[in-house]
């Protein structure tokens, strides 16, 4: 049998305890909680996977607020294991927290920890958790990434239960992706469990530790991409049926009970969506079976991604209706008098009590006449104030054609839900005569959030104005003037702040200068998506995103580190 990743299973060796008892210390980092193991086996507990031994190494001492670098400054620490630390920290040069992992450059994986580090930032795909520096200073090995304090671990999803069939189909088509794209450019995971699988407040799935998990510890594999391939059809399985997929519990699940070997996910639980439990089948390690046809095993992340992509698209589920509240009705109880009380209990006859006696003689006579009278006058006097007031109605709701005015006092006056506006056509603005990235305009529109548009790398920032230039930004064509009202802008990275602003302009090519042009709205924010709305909808064709103000980021594929940023999806809607 090919020889399996470690990535799918910890398990801690607890000094001659039961190998497949899995136990995990709970440990914060990167913004969410991350399971730590100290033994590695391959996921069905085999011991496939190897990993280097030696001596327990002391993990440096060192304490909240010790500064690296003179600017990283150490707040947490999160994970304390086989001589390296883990670290929530603060980089005081850009305002931000950060994940910091450090060990003694003379630890024996010191060297291949900074190799794979630098090969990681190397990749520049917003999917994973970048790293950002790595470095070897004062006889310590630091790598500090990403830290995202929004997005949550896949650990923690599952404590809540099973995910819905759309978000499994979002997550094993994300992640399989990225994987597939990462080892096209060759680098693995191997360690690619659920606490290594982020999802962020914007529904997309991240992959933290990429290839830097294993180095820090020790994890190598002779298939490396059978075995990130049988991590995913695992996580898969897990997010199915809130069970590992093997005997050994691990990550807060139970495993499969012992002796009935690998079944299908949709025989685990009722109400498994059956294309996603046969997708989970092979990709895990059991010859491409399935419960209900054999197909052929998916070995590398690419062909998972064939799979995927195979299957019929699974739409997310209709919103629940909700019945309004039912109207309390006030009926008028029929009397009951003289009969049995309905309902059960004993019958218990009501006492009727008698009228009043009927007037008599000239004294009640005349009591009829006048409260008769009085009763005829008060009709009178009613019909006539209705009258009148029917009257003035009609003489002050007429127009001089005759017609009557009314108010619609109805559902008309509540605000709508304003509704999404169609893309035709974007174009670079640069005024300046110098584009960033002209040719990829179409990635902020194309309903894929993986692709994207991105600026060059500026050495000043993050407000581009007045040392930089003015600014760079896209004009959007909605096809025929439409009255904007809000928008909504995924971006590629946060960090301390960008500032967006929409125009109302004249062509795809502006005639005139962004200072003459009607401003809708403005954002600024640290955040990847920025959501802007304007006081009141602004009526146009043509809509400028201009970008005034970036975050500072680290090297990426395109460009140096430096104040960029890159847009990957913009709705508008009025």
């Amino acid at each position: 049998m090919a020889e399996r990743s470690t990535a799918a299973v910890d398990v801690a060796d607890n000094s001659g305890d039961n190998p497949l008892t899995a136990k995990a210390d709970k440990a914060t980092t990167d913004g969410v909680t991350e399971s730590i193991d100290t033994a590695e086996q391959s996921p069905n507990g085999t011991g496939g996977e190897r990993k280097a031994t030696e001596p327990t190494i002391a993990t440096p001492e060192l304490h909240s607020g010790h500064k690296l670098a003179r600017r990283y400054r150490l707040e947490e620490c999160v994970t304390r294991l086989d001589g390296f630390s883990s670290w929530r920290a603060v980089d005081e040069k850009l305002r931000r927290a950060v994940g910091v992992h450090l060990l003694p450059a003379d630890h024996p994986r010191a060297r291949s920890v900074l190799a794979a580090a630098r090969s990681s930032a190397l990749l520049g795909d917003p999917r994973f958790v970048q790293v950002l520096d790595a470095v070897e200073e004062n006889d310590l090995v630091y790598v500090v990434h990403e830290w995202l304090p929004d997005a949550t671990e896949l650990t923690a999803l599952l404590a809540l239960g099973p995910l819905e069939a759309h978000d499994a189909y979002q997550m094993v088509t994300q992640v399989s992706q990225a994987m597939a794209a990462a080892h096209r450019e060759g680098l693995a995971h191997l360690r690619l469990t659920p606490s290594a699988v982020l999802r962020t407040s914007t529904g997309q799935y991240r992959i933290r530790g990429l290839a830097v998990a294993a180095a820090l510890r020790g994890i190598s594999s002779d298939t490396p991409q059978r075995s990130d391939t049988e991590a995913i059809g695992a996580l898969l399985y897990a997010v199915l049926t809130q069970r590992w997929p093997y005997e050994s519990d691990a990550y807060g699940l139970h495993g499969l009970p012992k002796g009935v070997g690998l079944i299908a996910p949709d025989q685990v639980r009722a109400g498994v969506h059956r294309g996603l439990s046969e997708l989970a089948m092979r990709a895990l390690v059991n010859d491409g079976a399935t419960a209900s046809r054999q197909e052929p095993p998916c070995t590398t992340p690419d062909e998972l991604v064939k799979a995927v992509g195979e299957m019929p698209r699974i739409r997310p589920p209709e919103p629940a209706f909700t019945a309004p509240p039912e109207y309390q009705r006030t009926t008028y109880q029929q009397g009951t008098y003289g009969r049995p009380a309905a309902g059960p209990g004993p019958s218990v006859t009501q006492t009727v009590t008698p009228p009043p006696p009927a007037l008599q003689g000239r004294t009640g006579k005349a009591l009829k006449w006048a409260v008769s009278a009085l009763l005829i006058a008060a009709l009178g006097l009613g019909s006539w104030q209705l009258a009148d007031a029917l009257l003035h109605r009609d003489k002050s709701g007429s127009n001089e054609t005759g017609n009557t005015q009314t108010t619609d006092h109805g559902d008309g006056d509540k605000p709508k839900a304003p509704l999404p506006i169609k893309i035709q056509d974007a174009e670079e603005y640069a005024p300046d005569g110098s584009p960033q990235n002209a040719a990829d305009v179409k990635n902020t529109y194309d309903s894929s959030t993986t692709s994207y548009w991105r600026t060059k790398k500026f050495n000043d920032g993050p407000d581009l104005v007045p040392s930089v230039k003015a600014g760079v930004g896209i004009v959007y064509d909605l096809g025929s003037a439409k009255d904007i009202s809000t928008a909504s802008i995924l971006l590629r990275y946060g960090g301390d702040h960008t500032t967006i602003t929409l125009y109302a302009t004249d062509s795809l090519s502006p005639s005139t200068p962004v200072k003459s042009m009607k401003q809708i709205a403005t954002v600024k924010t640290s955040e990847t998506k920025a959501d802007l709305k304007a006081s009141t909808p602004v009526k146009s064709r043509y809509v400028l995103l201009w970008m005034t103000a970036m975050p500072y980021s680290s090297q990426d594929n395109y460009s140096g580190e430096g104040y960029k940023q890159a847009i990957t999806d913009v709705k508008f809607a009025g």
